[in-house]
């Protein structure tokens, strides 16, 4: 997808994600079970490298209101899940976005907890390492759970309502500067390659949603071959 961006007009290198049909269970299916005061979200894959992120999102209906709660480390797996222990009701509904190399992407059905009869609470199967969003640095940085860098320090744009609310995003560098701006979006996950910010350092977004401004916050570009955020950018940014 190209986007025609202000005030620069250069080519936006943006990864679009566009509906597909393709899923413990496999996916697109997901198992969804309680154990105690957990939920355990649990699937296989047969997709292999063609995945390149899977997010776990929960709502209170079991269509809409999604919000995304964690994603996981390594998306290819055979075998995964992810743990959520701050449901803040049983009853809640749960789903996974997955998101394909090329653009494309499948969320599954969405799935109710089933009690595990079998367990008391205490003992749950292994279930590799999760990536909450809302990241915490260790000097303090808290990222912004709507727009944030990845692992691999592109920036991600997570707005699961995106089809129903009217979201525009305008970048800024360090100077106030504008780099660019989205008048509209209309994907629920979106990748903006690095390399549209053209050179490392921090940066800051404004999202607003129809047209009142939701959100200001910061973010951190590393330079090449470089990942995170270095603890004394961190610390000059808010001592």
């Amino acid at each position: 997808m190209k986007i025609l961006l202000k005030p620069l007009f250069i080519s936006f290198l943006i990864l679009g994600i566009s509906s597909g049909s393709f899923a413990q269970d496999t996916l697109p299916r997901i198992t969804v079970k309680s154990f105690g005061n957990k939920v355990i979200v649990s699937w296989r894959t047969t997709y292999g490298a063609r995945i390149t992120a899977i997010n776990i999102q929960r709502s209170g209906d079991s269509v809409k209101n999604f919000t995304s709660i964690g994603s996981v480390l390594e998306p290819n797996n055979r075998e995964n899940g992810f743990v959520d222990s701050k449901a803040p009701a049983q009853n809640m509904f749960y789903r996974v976005f997955v998101a394909f190399a090329g653009g494309s992407y499948t969320f599954s059905k969405s799935y109710r907890p089933v009690i595990d009869t079998g367990s008391t609470g205490d003992e749950m199967p292994d279930v590799p390492p999760a990536h909450q969003y809302v990241p915490e640095e260790p000097s303090g940085f808290v990222a912004s759970k709507y727009i944030y860098t990845g692992k691999d320090d592109n920036v991600i744009i997570d707005l699961p309502d995106a089809g129903n609310s009217k979201y525009s995003i305008k970048f800024f560098d360090d100077n106030d500067k504008a780099v660019f701006e989205i008048n509209k979006v209309t994907e629920p996950y979106l990748i903006i390659e690095k390399v549209n910010f053209l050179r490392s350092g921090w940066f800051y977004f404004k999202l607003y949603e129809n047209g009142i401004i939701k959100e200001r916050h910061d973010f951190y570009i590393p330079k090449e071959g470089k990942h995170g955020i270095p603890p004394d950018e961190i610390k000059k940014r808010f001592r």
